[in-house]
């Protein structure tokens, strides 16, 4: 499916003009009802799209295996078919919506967003944080070094990043604690307490969903082959106790 054809393309289902998933932006989740297991869905406008109802109405045939069960507590399993697959499916979704001879069929898998509870999609073993904008890495630099040293030289040959902690990750909606640490006044002795300069960044997060050996390289013609989708994210910094415990990392 092209992307012409794809942006051409109208729903069945009513989607507000305004709202975050319409039908060229059909994304994958984990949710749950109170009677059932988690499972993969995807959603278009208020409505949840229950994959696992689609694959037993026979809607997947020859798309994933007979064998693969969509009630899944994360998207890994999914992501492990392979990009091919994936995107097969996503298309196929696309395709169900936007013509009306699976209609009343795909009924059956829509529900309101308001019947279900979201999780987080993906068991993340690991995640690389990137100074993807020349401006924020300036001005972390500013807060670590000397102003006229604030950019590092290898930062405009090398995409600079670090490993974040994976296990802090959680889904939208869940409450944060503000962060406890040191933090170095420019007099006396460092102190302990809540951080005074939390920081929020919205970032672009790369979903890496195949599997890569020690000693191989992945090209940039290859790199999506190997993206299996992107998320919006949430980066909280506590910038006052970053700035004490950072050094010298």
């Amino acid at each position: 499916m092209d992307i012409q054809k794809l942006w051409q393309l109208r729903s069945w289902v009513s989607v507000d003009q305004d709202s975050d998933f319409s039908l060229q932006n059909i994304p994958f989740g984990i949710a749950s009802k109170s009677d059932q297991k988690r499972r993969i869905v995807s959603i278009i406008g208020d409505q949840i799209i229950d994959l696992q109802v689609l694959k037993e109405l026979g809607l997947f045939e020859g798309l994933v295996s007979s064998n693969f069960d969509f009630e899944q507590d994360s998207l890994n399993a999914f992501i492990r078919l392979g990009k091919s697959t994936t995107q097969k499916v996503r298309l196929r979704l696309i395709e169900l919506l936007s013509d009306n001879v699976h209609k009343e069929q795909v009924q059956k898998a829509l529900s309101s967003v308001a019947a279900w509870k979201m999780h987080l999609a993906i068991k993340i073993g690991d995640y690389t944080d990137f100074y993807s904008s020349i401006e924020h890495a300036t001005n972390i630099g500013t807060m670590f070094r000397d102003p006229k040293n604030a950019l590092l030289a290898n930062w405009r040959h090398l995409p600079v990043g670090y490993h974040g902690r994976s296990s802090t990750i959680v889904v939208s909606g869940t409450d944060i604690r503000r962060p406890m640490g040191q933090t170095k006044p420019e007099e006396g002795s460092p102190q302990y307490g809540p951080s005074r300069l939390l920081d929020f960044e919205l970032e672009m997060g790369f979903v890496v969903g195949r599997d890569t050996h020690m000693g191989t390289q992945i090209s940039t013609d290859q790199a999506e082959d190997y993206i299996f989708g992107l998320a919006l994210f949430n980066d909280w910094s506590a910038r006052d106790i970053q700035k004490w415990e950072y050094v010298p990392l």
